[in-house]
């Protein structure tokens, strides 16, 4: 199989370095993109448009599409584009979209359709630095620590932070995202629960899960088992392919 490896927010696909060996370890291919805002692509403007792009333009037959947070989103809309080239979707402590909402609105939507207004439940907001051209980002080593990498010792932490770029979500924020042909495909998939998560609260992700009609993959650990655990996480990753859906697909809570 090959994996194809989309991070989430702040990040690049430099955080799956150490995932990715343990993938070929266990005779899997990976590839890692950066979504544009991000990584090695940090200086273009990200829209939907080419965050879209930059993953569909790695697919090929058979991939297997891994999101991790935001990268759900982006998962999600890549598997709606081109349904034929996806075998499994993986989602890892992801987002997933509410059909006809925004991103935004899409991780503040609870169950019973009403949007959760306290944006800061996680307490992440008091970390973050907000500049001028719109962009967010973490003001301060201990805020990333505590919220993405609190399992990680201090010298992966720090590595990770240095690396990290400004999240700008641009048109993501406000654009309704519409993906008809992913709930319609019915493409096999699961979700990977982060047991000791601090960014995403416990009732999204368990909400996530039942919208996807999964019973969650659990992993003991924090919202990057992939700096972590990266050899567990493979492993998780390749059990992943073998489960199947236990309902089905719910494009609105």
């Amino acid at each position: 199989m090959r994996f194809v490896l989309v991070h989430g927010g702040f990040h690049g696909a430099w955080c799956w370095g150490r995932t990715i060996p343990e993938l070929e370890r266990l005779g899997h291919g990976a590839i890692a993109v950066d979504v544009p805002g991000h990584g090695e692509r940090v200086h273009e403007e990200a829209t939907m448009e080419n965050r879209l792009e930059a993953v569909v333009s790695v697919l090929e037959p058979n991939d297997v599409l891994v999101g991790h947070s935001g990268g759900g989103f982006e998962i999600t809309r890549a598997a709606d584009a081109r349904p034929e080239l996806v075998s499994h979707v993986i989602y890892l402590a992801a987002a997933l979209p509410v059909e006809g909402r925004s991103g935004p609105d899409s991780n503040a939507m609870k169950e019973d359709g009403t949007v959760q207004r306290d944006l800061d439940v996680t307490g992440m907001l008091g970390h973050l630095r907000f500049d001028d051209d719109g962009s967010m980002s973490f003001a301060d080593f201990q805020g990333a620590w505590d919220f993405f990498y609190h399992d990680c010792d201090e010298e992966t932490a720090r590595w990770a932070f240095e690396r990290l770029t400004p999240e700008k979500l641009g048109d993501i924020s406000s654009v309704p995202m519409s993906v008809p042909t992913f709930w319609a495909a019915g493409l096999p998939r699961s979700f990977i629960l982060c047991l000791q998560d601090r960014s995403q609260p416990r009732w999204l992700a368990d909400l996530v899960a039942r919208r996807l009609g999964v019973e969650p993959l659990t992993i003991d650990a924090s919202h990057s088992p992939f700096l972590s655990r990266p050899a567990e996480l493979a492993e998780l990753l390749v059990h992943a392919t073998t489960t199947k859906p236990v309902g089905s697909l719910r494009p609105v809570p």
